[in-house]
This record gives structure tokens, C-alpha cells and sequence, in this order.
């Protein structure tokens, strides 16, 4: 299996992530916006969204004639587990930028 960021490497299959991100979508709406937005073909689109299928990023079921795709939440486990390695250096400045806006408000009111 691919690692998830080879294939979340790719612009086209992140920007379909986003699309899918907001919920489940038709694959001709999805081509619609991919195509336009990055100048790709119908089959260019599709073979994204089969990647994204095949490694787990995507599911996707037939509806009549239509093809509905929504994300897979459980395959992005893997670049959470990654990315919890780095959080320990981000968190404590968000914690620390959340004291502040705290201490922002207070004086705010004190004051006014």
C-alpha cells in the first residue's frame, strides 16, 4: 500500500479530498470542478478518484446511473499518527496564543 502522503502529495487528489470533505459528491460534480480548475479530462479525474478509492482515502457506491464518493475517514489515522510526532511542537504556542486572546478579552471588559 501506498504511504497516505504519496497520494496525498498530488494537488488534484487533495483538492478532491476538500470537494469530499463537505460531503458526499456525485463523480460529475466532482469532475466538473476538477476539470475546471485544473484543465484535466474526464478520465484524468476519474483515475484520482480511483486512486483515492483503492487506497482507502475514498469510498464510493453506485446511486442508479450515478457514482457517489465521500471520504474514508479511518485511512487519514495513519497521517494523524504521524503527525502526532510534531504537535508537541505547535500545541503549547496555541496554548499560549489562547492565554493571551484570554487576557485580551479581560482587559477589554475591565476597561470598558
Amino acid at each position: 500500500m501506498m504511504h497516505a502522503f504519496d497520494i496525498l502529495g498530488d494537488p488534484v487528489r487533495r483538492r478532491i479530498l476538500e470537494l469530499l470533505a463537505d460531503g458526499t459528491q456525485a463523480s460529475g460534480a466532482i469532475v466538473e470542478v476538477i476539470a475546471a480548475e485544473f484543465s484535466i479530462s474526464q478520465p484524468a479525474v476519474s483515475q484520482h478518484l480511483r486512486i483515492l478509492r483503492d487506497t482507502g482515502f475514498a469510498t464510493s457506491r453506485a446511486e442508479g446511473r450515478r457514482r457517489l464518493y465521500a471520504v474514508a475517514p479511518e485511512r487519514f489515522d495513519e497521517v494523524d499518527a504521524w503527525m502526532q510526532r510534531f504537535r508537541r511542537t505547535w500545541e503549547p504556542r496555541f496554548e499560549a496564543l489562547a492565554t493571551e486572546v484570554a487576557r485580551g478579552k479581560k482587559a477589554r471588559r475591565e476597561r470598558g
